[in-house]
């Protein structure tokens, strides 16, 4: 299993491969092997970008040495995954055309249920 995570550069739909941090008070960008988890102030890159990243004159390239690589799944991703496929299997579907009963607390404004989802009306 590769990583979902694709590389932020407007256009880019390589999967990432690495990280991208600015360190403004010491002028420098740090770019290292892809974090574990997807930070707000932190930008994925894929190979190519990582390795093509320039900077204003005057700020540093602090860059991973050696090859970036897609990270293996860890365990957690795969127990997740795996808890996500068993849920979808025990989820009764109803034959299609047969309305789906009221969920508890229905008021009986509802129009329609589609999975998680219900329509309301007068709401848009």
């Amino acid at each position: 299993m590769r990583s979902v995570r694709k590389c932020s550069r407007t256009g880019c739909l390589e999967p990432a491969v690495a990280t991208l941090t600015y360190a403004y008070g010491d002028s420098t960008a740090v770019v290292g092997p892809l974090a574990t988890a997807s930070e707000p102030h932190s930008y994925d890159l894929c190979e190519a970008h990582a390795m093509r990243l320039t900077v204003p004159r005057g700020w540093e390239v602090v860059r991973h040495e050696g090859a970036f690589s897609p990270p293996e799944p860890s365990g957690d991703e795969l127990t997740a995954l795996a808890e996500a496929v068993r849920e979808a299997g025990r989820t009764e579907r109803p034959e299609p055309g047969t309305p789906e009963p009221a969920h508890p607390g229905a008021t009986g404004t509802d129009t329609g249920r589609r999975g998680h989802l219900r329509v309301l009306p007068g709401h848009a």
